[in-house]
């Protein structure tokens, strides 16, 4: 078998979709997998994507994961790997993206590497080090409002610098815009001043192709989808849409999403105006063993004949924080979790063979409870967001799904999704 070129570890999900959707648009044959596999790749592919739900567990244990993952992707052969994790720059003060990139930096005995969460096609972009998200600073975004990961500084290098051992330090963008030679000077007069991880600046897809051809004898590279667009090149491939074709959809469709973001409450919200089925999953009665997942289930079965149908637990921040006080916020975070988990999961079995999930926490749970091991990535939504194809429990045939980070997608972005399988 051809050796695998890109060995990838995504930090979540929806994360790892996103990043094997811009590989595929790149020319890449890619199988992305979730979790670590227990034997050798058994399919020819260009990159291999590992999905792990890392992002908001402990550090301890999300190095613990990332290591296992590095280790399964060397015995691959890759020949240099990426860490993934989301264009908002989603941690807390102590990880996880600088204790898992620092790891990953000591087992591959590095010394250097970049970290950049810019993707100019969904309104990440980072200048002077900050990130801004459209027109406006990330903690103006309404991220700074996550439940689980609030981010409140915008400034990446004084972010990244209290989760780093190492030095943290600025590849600007007036370097950037000079390409890949003024990259690699800057590169080492950053080493020599002793920074071993410098968040990189780019504004533009052009730039991300710049950083990808600067960044071509680095072991590791670190950040969101969008430096994926400078990789393929590397290895002399180019763009083809032969990669995503996935067998003819069919089924009943629906809708999962826990997630909270602006985004996805502006697409629940277009999704009930154009009539629309939604059911609200209450927390508060989850936590009181009420049935909910019961009801849930039951109140689509009777309405999936008619069209999709949506099972929310999105809420406005201070519905999210009323809830956060009564149960705490991870014991509220996974309670919702493993209902709405349940909920997909029984929905297949109803026969939906055509499922959108919004958030990636909720898609790690999803994906988990459907016994999902591999993807096929196919076509895209939106930016960031692919149809994917996948062999799940209760669908011999197969499954679609979309798995969408809660800050992705246009406002009609649940209609449109149907209609493009359609």
């Amino acid at each position: 078998m051809a050796q695998v070129l890109l060995g990838c570890i995504a930090d979540d999900f929806t994360g790892a979709t996103d990043l094997a959707n811009s590989l595929v648009r790149g020319g890449m044959r890619v199988v992305q997998t979730v979790g670590v596999p227990a034997s050798p790749l058994g399919s020819a592919a260009d990159a291999v994507v590992i999905a792990l739900k890392s992002r908001t567990i402990p550090a301890a244990q999300a190095i613990a994961q990332s290591l296992a993952a590095l280790r399964w992707l060397q015995a691959q052969g890759c020949r240099q790997f990426f860490f993934k994790y989301c264009s908002t720059f989603d941690s807390t003060p102590a990880g996880n993206i600088g204790p898992v990139a620092e790891a990953l930096m000591d087992h591959l005995g590095v010394d250097f590497t970049v970290a950049t969460p810019a993707f100019p096609d969904n309104g990440r972009t980072v200048f002077q080090g900050h990130l801004f998200v459209g027109d406006v600073l990330l903690n103006e975004s309404g991220m700074q409002n996550h439940p689980l990961t609030p981010m409140k500084d915008p400034n990446l290098v004084r972010v990244l610098q209290a989760q780093c051992r190492r030095r943290v330090g600025l590849l600007d963008h007036a370097t950037v815009a000079r390409g890949a030679e003024a990259i690699g000077e800057r590169r080492v007069a950053l080493k020599a001043a002793g920074v071993g991880v410098a968040i990189a600046d780019a504004m533009t897809n052009e730039d991300l192709l710049r950083l990808g051809a600067a960044l071509k004898d680095l072991p590791l590279v670190t950040g969101g989808s969008g430096l994926a667009l400078g990789l393929p090149a590397n290895f002399g491939l180019k763009p083809s849409d032969a990669a995503s074709e996935l067998p003819r959809a069919r089924g009943s469709r629906a809708i999962v999403s826990g997630s909270c973001s602006d985004a996805t409450k502006r697409q629940l919200a277009d999704f009930v105006a154009l009539g629309g089925a939604a059911l609200a999953i209450d927390p508060l009665r989850l936590a009181s063993d009420q049935p909910v997942v019961q009801e849930a289930l039951a109140w689509a079965a009777a309405r999936l004949a008619r069209g999709p149908v949506l099972v929310y637990s999105t809420a406005a921040a201070g519905v999210v924080k009323a809830v956060q006080g009564r149960l705490g916020s991870e014991g509220a975070g996974a309670l919702v979790e493993r209902a709405l988990a349940m909920i997909a999961s029984g929905l297949v079995e109803c026969g939906v063979r055509q499922l959108v999930v919004a958030g990636g926490e909720t898609s790690g749970a999803c994906v988990q409870a459907l016994g999902i091991e591999q993807l096929q990535i196919g076509p895209q939504i939106d930016p960031g967001v692919p149809w994917c194809h996948a062999a799940a429990r209760h669908a011999p045939g197969g499954l679609h799904v979309a798995l969408k980070s809660g800050n992705f997608g246009s406002d009609d972005f649940f209609t449109k999704a149907f209609a493009m399988l359609a």
